[in-house]
């Protein structure tokens, strides 16, 4: 019996994606890439219109590519409208995140492993494996008014710190050099009472044979613990943030129903090159929202030049039905949201340049990709020197 498992979205998904799959390996099913799976997993995103789009095209090309297959569709766009994959065929079964274990669980092939079986998120792992990725928090409330998330994953729940260094040493062991702790709201994580620096705190004690990197914090929860935290670890903890910032202007960032300023965020990144001269901040920009203009964008593009991103991700506002935003009479045209997101990657190129460039004589502890490409703590990609192994961290002249 032979399986896929198709991911769309964000690194949470990807992490889910990754248990699904070890889920079937250990039932007994061998992966298989091109057509002809007897189950199809597809692992879906909601966060823009054009998302859900590639989403039903993912679906409708599973059920063409592999005739007869169960098709099992889970994740956020199935949420939002189950039915939409449903009508597409009655080898469509929509499964909720929750319930994908227990379902996955019935296609147990005879003869293969006992349920009693453990279920780790990197047991599926081969070794060598560079970086994995381990969800340690889930759900979002700051529902911002162009986001549909925090309808369709549900309030925040936070693993258990015993189990998140549990998957993290696993990793560790079969050779992942970076553990990646993700998360939809990770500076969110609360366990007990245990937040994000706790969690950082017992994956340093437990000496682990790699190093971690937070995936994205959401700025107004990175508290100066955290931020302490991973300057005192020097490198065991990637001095690499990805902080949101979604827009320059404060303006737009109170109609988005984001929980800063813009004068915040750049405090907050200023403070952070205090603590952490090299620190490398990467972010998430969205043009055109609603109402913005020209004025706000320019806004954007100088907030954006005095942060100094070391990598921007761009996306063109893209309405998503049921958000307060997108019932707003003030659209901005789609033509200006494109060429404003445009302007953006052009200039996001030029900073990225810019941040190479500047630590050009330094040296680096960089993660090994594969034979070609490793990656640096500050998240560039690099050559990977001669003889290194995927997983090794090595040092790196820049």
């Amino acid at each position: 019996m032979r399986c896929s498992v198709v991911n769309l979205g964000c690194k949470v998904n990807r992490v889910e994606s990754d248990g699904f799959e070890g889920t079937l390996a250990r039932m007994g099913f061998a992966p298989c890439a091109h057509g002809g799976a007897d189950v199809v997993v597809v692992n879906t995103c909601t966060v823009t219109a054009v998302a859900e789009k590639k989403t039903r095209k993912a679906v409708r090309q599973a059920l063409a590519a592999n005739p007869g297959a169960l098709v099992i569709v889970t994740g956020c766009a199935s949420a939002q409208s189950p039915s939409v994959y449903t009508q597409m065929s009655d080898r469509v079964e929509v499964v909720p995140k929750w319930d994908m274990e227990a379902r996955l669980e019935k296609l147990r092939l005879p003869g293969g492993p006992s349920a009693a079986a453990p279920c780790e998120a990197a047991s599926f792992l081969a070794p060598g494996r560079a970086r994995v990725g381990v969800k340690v928090q889930d759900g979002c409330a700051n529902a911002c008014t162009y986001c549909i998330v925090h309808q369709v994953r549900g309030p925040e729940t936070s693993t258990d710190p015993a189990q998140v260094v549990r998957r993290a040493r696993e990793a560790a062991a079969l050779g992942a050099g970076e553990v990646v702790l993700a998360g939809i709201n990770l500076g969110r994580y609360d366990f007990d009472g245990l937040g994000l620096d706790g969690l950082l705190a017992r994956l340093l004690d437990a000496g682990l044979d790699c190093r971690i990197r937070l995936s994205s914090v959401e700025p107004d929860n990175l508290d100066a613990a955290t931020v302490e935290r991973i300057a005192a670890a020097e490198g065991r903890i990637c001095r690499h943030l990805h902080l949101p910032l979604q827009s320059g202007s404060s303006k737009v960032l109170r109609e988005m129903g984001r929980r800063y300023a813009a004068e915040d965020f750049l405090a907050l990144v200023r403070s952070l090159r205090e603590r952490m001269p090299s620190v490398s901040v990467s972010t998430d920009v969205i043009a055109g929202f609603p109402g913005e203009t020209d004025a706000d964008f320019e806004e954007t593009m100088a907030l954006c030049r005095e942060c100094g991103f070391s990598k921007m991700h761009v996306f063109p506002y893209s309405e998503r039905e049921g958000t307060p935003a997108a019932a707003r009479g003030d659209q901005v045209p789609r033509e200006a949201r494109i060429l404003r997101a445009e302007a953006l990657r052009s200039l996001g190129d030029e900073l990225r340049c810019a941040d190479a460039a500047s630590r050009r004589g330094t040296v680096e502890a960089a993660v090994v990709e594969d034979a070609r490409w490793c990656t640096t703590e500050s998240y560039h990609a690099v050559r990977t020197p001669a003889g290194a192994r995927p997983g090794q961290l090595v040092d790196v002249a820049l």
